[in-house]
């Protein structure tokens, strides 16, 4: 071989080695960029949520319930804040300082607080906005219907993002001495979320949202975006609103914005104005490959979602079509789904005559299209209908009411909408109004619908939700083991008034779910929800005499065998081995050969005991029996 030819050989391998080198550099490039791109896209998790609207409901259960009974909401003003209710009301509001309207969707009791569970004083409780008070209890309760104890969370890098809208608590108000120093923080409208990452311990991103209506569907969006970027592992995500003054109806009878009756008749053919309500929605979430891999329920997916504004429109406050259009749109890109994969929206549906018609012909122009055929319409609802605008709460509550949804297999009615409105041509898309409950069953492919809220301030937020992938509904399906004996429920907290509180709210709740199986919910009372000093154990055979002493706890009937009651008491614990029994010379040497976890336990106990002993123990413990 010629000097040549070696060079060219010796070339030729280092060319081969080169592009070797780079096949594989390609391909590790090829693997990261996907891995990337499914992280950037990577479906959201709900695994908790938790409510208080309008009506009396305080669970999801408790809204579904209302939804699906077709319950108007709508009520009277409170009297228990204040309102000179007499002077407000005007019926042509002629002059300023009145409205013309005087019922609304109401948090009733939105001032109860208990405030020694959560370390304040009541002076404290009192300088606080009801809307900080209502946000903390409702994280506490989104953890817990996700079967996990609030206090786990502790220290971890949950993110915390909270739509409000209204920062009104302290105005106006003749406040008791004292008081004072607490207004700052306690109306604070960034201690919001900071507060939540405070008291429960979250290191993660805090950040309170207000773009108005569409505040809390927002926090959704970037909380879904912070999950993705790694920048928490676990989010809580929502909006409250509880108007302290009647500011707002008084600022939207100036304007005649207002539905004089205080019901929203969303895309119906009488719509004549809004209505305000109040309400607070939190949701808990995380990546779906992380929920996956910590066992957690899944109750619905995040599978996509975009935020985006008017502009320069038509004016400020006015909605924008072509804005609407975009953020529909961005959301589908996002999520990867075309409009016919979606079977039905929450709209914002805020029942005024300029509003409705816009958002309805931005949803026929992008979900109308492309349907398979008539057959498959896109069906519209709002659940204002039933409970006015909760407006910083409201898209969170959406998202609650089609979880729901998904769960029951139904999508409910509109009210107050039995005639769809004229200013909308209806034949321009596959759009119908819910103006009748339909069956939502699942099918071939998972459910989906998309939740929208539109802000006065010209923030745009349009979500698409999808059900729970059908692995983790087939592990919640799986029959358990059969099981013999007593059944003992754990129940703690920290009064015994707030005790007997928790066994009347259990027993309701098994009320209305009357299949539950008693084995699962001993277990998830043991081992999903925080420990506290005041305790009782119920126990029965089945659910029907665990409930009777449910029942008799609540009402403060402790003599029953049945029920035990006690606290906790401070003090470290000891463990006496009191030395009677059958012992004998030998005895524990097969566990100790059989068995390394005894053998190490043992080790254990013989290396702090022998240095106080005459002999060491396992000596005394394992030699051989002497007959004399």
């Amino acid at each position: 071989m010629t000097t040549g030819e070696k060079a060219m050989t010796v070339s030729d391998e280092k060319l081969i080695e080169a592009l070797r080198a780079s096949v594989t550099e390609n391909e590790r490039l090829r693997q990261e960029n996907a891995r990337i791109k499914a992280a950037a896209t990577e479906p959201i998790a709900i695994v908790g949520m938790s409510c208080r609207l309008p009506g009396g409901v305080t669970s999801p259960a408790d809204l579904w319930r209302l939804v699906a009974d077709g319950v108007d909401a709508v009520g009277p003003f409170p009297e228990n804040r204040g309102w000179n209710l007499e002077a407000l009301f005007d019926r042509d509001s002629g002059h300023s300082g009145t409205s013309y309207v005087r019922e609304g969707g109401f948090l009733h009791d939105a001032g109860a607080f208990d405030a020694a569970f959560f370390g304040f004083s009541d002076r404290e409780a009192l300088g606080t906005d009801p809307q900080q008070r209502l946000l903390l209890e409702l994280v506490w309760e989104a953890y817990e219907q996700a079967g996990i104890d609030p206090r786990s969370a502790r220290g971890t890098d949950t993110g915390v993002f909270a739509g409000q809208m209204y920062h009104d608590y302290a105005t106006g108000m003749d406040w008791p001495d004292g008081i004072d120093s607490f207004l700052g923080l306690g109306t604070s409208g960034s201690v919001l979320a900071g507060r939540v990452s405070y008291l429960y311990d979250l290191s993660g991103p805090a950040v309170t949202v207000d773009t108005a209506c569409s505040s809390s569907l927002v926090t959704v969006h970037l909380a879904a975006q912070a999950l993705r970027a790694g920048e928490c592992s676990m989010a809580l995500a929502g909006g409250v609103t509880v108007m302290a003054t009647p500011g707002a109806y008084i600022d939207f009878s100036r304007q005649r914005g207002l539905a004089p009756d205080g019901r929203i008749k969303a895309f119906g053919e009488g719509a004549d104005g809004t209505a305000w309500s109040e309400g607070v929605g939190v949701l808990l979430l995380e990546r779906l490959s992380e929920a996956q891999r910590r066992g957690h329920r899944v109750l619905a997916l995040v599978r996509g979602s975009a935020v985006n504004q008017d502009g320069a429109s038509n004016g400020l406050t006015a909605p924008n079509g072509p804005s609407q259009q975009r953020v529909i749109r961005a959301a589908l890109a996002n999520a990867g789904l075309a409009p016919a994969d979606v079977d039905a929206v929450e709209a914002h549906g805020t029942g005024t005559t300029l509003g409705d018609p816009i958002e309805a012909q931005a949803l026929l122009a992008t979900y109308g299209q492309q349907r398979p055929d008539n057959e498959q319409p896109l069906w519209l609802g709002s659940l204002k209908s039933n409970i006015g605008h909760a407006q910083a709460a409201a898209g969170v509550a959406g998202i609650i009411k089609l979880i729901q949804a998904l769960a029951h297999e139904e999508l409910p009615k509109t009210l107050h909408a039995d005639k769809p409105t004229t200013k909308v041509d209806w034949t321009e898309g596959a759009v119908e109004l819910l103006t009748e409950s339909r069956p939502w069953p699942r099918g071939d492919r998972p459910r989906r619908a998309g939740v929208s809220s539109f802000g006065v301030s010209g923030t745009n937020a349009h979500l698409i939700l999808e059900e729970a992938p059908e692995a983790a509904d087939r592990e919640a399906d799986t029959p358990t083991a059969p099981h013999r004996g007593p059944i003992t429920w754990v129940l703690s907290a920290k009064s015994d008034e707030a005790l007997r509180d928790l066994a009347a709210r259990l027993d309701a709740h098994l009320g209305s779910r009357p299949g539950l199986d008693p084995h699962d919910i001993a277990h998830s009372l043991a081992t999903t929800r925080a420990s506290f000093d005041r305790r009782a154990v119920v126990i029965g055979d089945d659910t029907e005499s665990l409930r009777q002493r449910l029942g008799l706890l609540a009402d403060g009937t402790t003599k029953d065998p049945g029920i035990v009651r006690g606290g906790r008491t401070k003090g470290k614990l000891a463990v006496l081995f009191s030395g009677q029994g059958a012992q004998r010379a030998g005895m524990g040497r097969q566990l100790y050969q059989t068995y390394p976890v005894f053998a190490a336990a043992l080790d254990e106990a013989c290396a702090a005991l022998d240095p106080h002993l005459d002999q060491p123990l396992r000596d005394l413990m394992f030699r051989q029996h002497d007959p004399d």
